[in-house]
């Protein structure tokens, strides 16, 4: 319970015969710390996790983030436990997805599909409030695109990680059918992004779905043209200075047209691109570099087959 209803029906009066204010305060700080103190605290935490998030994304330095991650995830659980809000709930989903995908979904895939489970969930909470996720998202997908047409551009960021998560997690769980079965919702949703903000996250959404259309079996009718409208489009918001689009395009697009010298190329363009050409993302960035490096590495010893 917030502060404002603990309070409710109370009056601070200090006129003669009344009890002093002061002391009508003193009486109700115990109230006060039952239903509404942690919450003040955590809000008021606000501008250090800010400044966390901004320290983040700005580090180079990969082997300290993955040391020191673990505990800032730790540290975002139980803050949405003693006080949950919309930005803090988007801010725990970013950061479990970015531990996963840069430290865990290369060696231990069950874990990361929790983590992004986990992160998808969250983000989730932030997009409906205190409902159900299974009970407001599990139904036919007609049904499912006409209730996206109820969030607006407030709603961007918890539309966009919510599936952002939520196809990390089938990416690497497309041996189940559940998997196989959410994935048009998710990119429903990125869709929905695109309708309402394009440009959220660098245009992120577009190189989503471009490598969505570019991983579609052949049975489905080749759909190169359409992966590569969305990746032209990122690259055209971003300005080429968030590589992971890059390096979607290299792993997606580049291989299923089996352009092998597309493929170098961009991955020498990731690696080659300065920290300095996007400090806000330098974190991001040198996670795609390295893993860049290890696509370049297993063309060069013939292990790729582009």
């Amino acid at each position: 319970m917030h502060g404002a209803g603990c309070m409710k029906g109370v009056r601070m009066t200090s006129g003669r015969g009344k009890r002093p204010a002061f002391l009508l305060w003193f009486l109700l700080i115990p109230l006060m710390g039952g239903c509404s103190m942690k919450a003040m605290a955590v809000r008021s935490m606000d501008p250090i996790m800010d400044d966390m998030n901004i320290a983040v994304n700005r580090n180079t330095d990969v082997d300290m983030m993955r040391d020191a991650l673990p505990a800032f995830l730790v540290q975002m659980d139980g803050l949405i436990l003693s006080a949950p809000s919309e930005k803090l709930l988007l801010k725990a989903a970013e950061a479990n997805f970015g531990y996963a995908n840069a430290f865990i979904e290369d060696t231990d895939k069950p874990r990361a599909s929790a983590l992004y489970l986990k992160a998808r969930g969250y983000a989730a909470r932030a997009l409906i409030g205190g409902k159900d996720f299974e009970k407001d998202f599990n139904v036919q997908l007609a049904a499912f695109r006409e209730n996206l047409s109820e969030y607006d551009r407030g709603d961007v960021p918890a539309l966009f990680w919510t599936a952002n998560c939520w196809l990390a997690w089938v990416a690497i769980n497309l041996d189940s059918p559940e998997a196989i079965m959410d994935m048009p919702k998710a990119q429903a949703m990125l869709q929905r992004v695109l309708e309402l903000d394009e440009t959220y996250y660098h245009g992120s959404a577009h190189a989503a779905l471009g490598a969505i259309y570019a991983a579609q079996p052949a049975i489905m009718g080749d759909s190169s043209a359409k992966a590569k409208a969305h990746f032209d489009r990122a690259f055209a918001i971003s300005g080429r200075k968030l590589l992971f689009i890059q390096l979607f395009y290299a792993q997606f697009y580049a291989y299923q047209i089996q352009d092998r010298d597309l493929f170098v190329t961009t991955l020498e363009e990731i690696i080659a691109t300065p920290h300095e050409s996007f400090p806000d993302r330098a974190f991001a960035n040198e996670v795609a570099k390295r893993k860049a490096r290890v696509l370049l590495d297993n063309v060069v010893i013939g292990r790729a087959h582009v």
